[in-house]
């Protein structure tokens, strides 16, 4: 079984984007050495909207990187940051990841909105665009991670 999160995040403001980028380079470092990461995904969407595609070997592996090192450090900061936040998880069988159009259709239909101070229409419910599908960043698992 496979643990599959995808979230999706839109900055509210280009004053943002600098410091919102260094921290992403910095968690998806962290990530590909995470213990039970498979592997994953990011998109660049447009209007400062960002999306991620990680699968994991339990729920458990992906709660330990999200509340440890670089990827601890910036969520409280995305409260400021997003005028947009959602986030969706599931189990599947095998580790295959889906298409962004899927990951959208199961953001819509499973996912829920994560709290914003200053939300933007199409925040909750969400209404947002549809992603632009264009080319999106690999993220493989770093080959001398310990593996589970």
């Amino acid at each position: 079984m496979t643990f599959v999160s995808i979230t999706r995040l839109r900055i509210r403001s280009a004053r943002f984007l600098p410091a919102f980028l260094i921290d992403t380079w910095l968690s998806a470092r962290q990530v590909r050495r995470a213990e039970g990461y498979r592997g994953g995904r990011m998109l660049a969407d447009r209007r400062q909207t960002y999306w991620t595609m990680t699968a994991w070997d339990d729920a458990a592996s992906m709660r330990a990187y999200m509340t440890a090192g670089p990827h601890r450090r910036a969520m409280p900061k995305l409260m400021r940051w997003c005028d947009q936040a959602s986030i969706v998880h599931w189990v599947q069988d095998d580790a295959t990841l889906p298409d962004w159009h899927d990951a959208d259709r199961r953001m819509r239909a499973e996912g829920r909105v994560s709290k914003v101070h200053r939300p933007a229409t199409g925040h909750d419910p969400m209404t947002f665009t549809p992603p632009r599908v264009t080319a999106g960043v690999d993220l493989p698992p770093n080959s001398t991670s310990p593996r589970a």
